[in-house]
């Protein structure tokens, strides 16, 4: 006999996630609608498979210091940008949706300034996208599917950045997208001293030590 479960019967502990197997595209989009936009969890979708998980608190406050980090590197160089935050990408024709923890458009701002969705069918995917912690097979996949071309991935304190080549990601030392800096020590340092004088002292630290790096 099949069991029909509601999503409301379905509970998510934060840190963990739960895996739905066999879920046709109409499905999917069903479940979007059902979960909402004014939710914690997050969703990717690949080809058949969706993802929803739970962040920790830990986990929304290292991705907020994420982005404001790369805020900053993008005002002080000042490269123009686009921020999207966790907003849903997804293509039926790529069979893959995902919801970033924080993502950018730099190469391609002009392209996205003022709008407020996004249609994967002519809009470009972002530019770099942020996953704290949690990046999973499925979200690979799905950032893969969709063309994403730079992913950083901080996990136990480090940051991985990979970028897309054949169609697979790769790690490299550099980000493309900021190549005369050392990203992932100024990443390390930002964070480990956020959690001993604050968020905002952290980022004051930072862009100051930015300006010398620069100078």
């Amino acid at each position: 006999m099949a069991v029909t479960l509601l999503l409301q019967q379905l509970t998510v502990p934060p840190g963990q996630r739960l895996l739905i197997h066999n879920l046709e595209w109409a499905e999917f989009e069903s479940v979007l609608e059902e979960l909402g936009e004014h939710r914690s969890a997050r969703i990717a979708y690949s080809h058949g498979t969706l993802e929803i998980r739970m962040p920790t608190p830990e986990q929304e406050v290292d991705k907020e210091l994420l982005g404001d980090l790369v805020k900053i590197l993008l005002d002080e160089l000042e490269i123009d940008c686009e921020c999207f935050g966790s907003t849903t990408f997804k293509g039926e024709n790529m069979d893959s949706g995902i919801e970033p923890d924080q993502c950018f458009y730099i190469q391609n701002h002009a392209r996205m300034r003022g709008k407020r969705r996004v249609d994967l069918t002519i809009d470009p995917p972002p530019d770099l996208a942020i996953e704290v912690d949690v990046t999973s097979k499925t979200q690979l996949d799905v950032y893969g599917n969709l063309g994403v071309p730079e992913l950083w991935r901080y996990e136990k304190n480090k940051l991985r950045i990979d970028l897309l080549q054949g169609g697979e990601y790769r790690q490299v030392t550099t980000s493309p997208t900021f190549p005369r800096l050392p990203i992932r020590d100024l990443v390390a340092d930002v964070l480990a001293q956020s959690r001993e004088t604050g968020r905002s002292p952290a980022l004051r630290a930072f862009r100051q030590r930015l300006k010398q790096l620069l100078q």
